[in-house]
């Protein structure tokens, strides 16, 4: 079975303790991995390579786009020329003034191994955010959203990580700044995926 393309967005802030990243709890409900904590993201859809067009110029973007999607859907925040903003309409603040892909920094690409059940090929984007956009999870895919750590966030036992995250999150936790963490590149490593 061919993995289904997916997309995840990392919005990195600065702070006293260092780089932070948005986090989410996936709800109950879901599916796929309910309550573990990821990034924003989800799979590529149709429509994502219209929007694609329609944002970047171009359908071949159809991975950014979702990603920029997921933004908006699950915690609430526009991802816009402007960078990004809490919004009570956030698909219509990008539509508004969408970003260029080149804020958009690919930072990973992990395809599933075949022995996993649900198989991914994600796209892993980061970007700066500025203080003070908090998120508001939409209650249904999204729980819970949070500003933390990488490093808080791997503390054993604390919470329940996908692997893929947890590897994106290993290579984040040693960012000295935000600069550093959108210039990262985590490589596709089967095992380091794997559950």
């Amino acid at each position: 079975m061919e993995p289904r393309a997916a997309a995840t967005v990392i919005l990195v802030r600065g702070s006293d303790a260092g780089p932070e990243v948005l986090v989410l709890r996936r709800g109950a409900a879901q599916r796929f991995l309910p309550g573990y904590v990821a990034f924003p993201g989800g799979a590529v859809d149709p429509g994502d390579a219209d929007l694609a067009e329609r944002w970047f110029g171009t359908p071949n973007e159809a991975a950014r786009a979702c990603a920029v999607r997921e933004l908006a859907e699950e915690v609430g925040i526009a991802f816009t020329a402007a960078g990004p903003l809490a919004s009570s309409a956030p698909l219509e603040a990008v539509h508004a003034a969408p970003p260029t892909a080149a804020s958009l920094a690919h930072v990973a690409r992990l395809v599933a191994p075949p022995r996993i059940p649900i198989r991914f090929d994600a796209r892993f984007f980061a970007a700066a955010a500025p203080s003070g956009v908090e998120p508001t999870p939409d209650g249904a895919e999204t729980e819970r959203a949070w500003w933390a750590r990488p490093a808080d966030l791997l503390e054993p036992g604390v919470h329940d990580l996908f692997p893929p995250t947890r590897a994106v999150l290993g290579a984040l936790a040693g960012c000295a700044d935000v600069a550093s963490a959108l210039a990262v590149w985590v490589d596709t490593d089967e095992e380091a995926i794997a559950p």
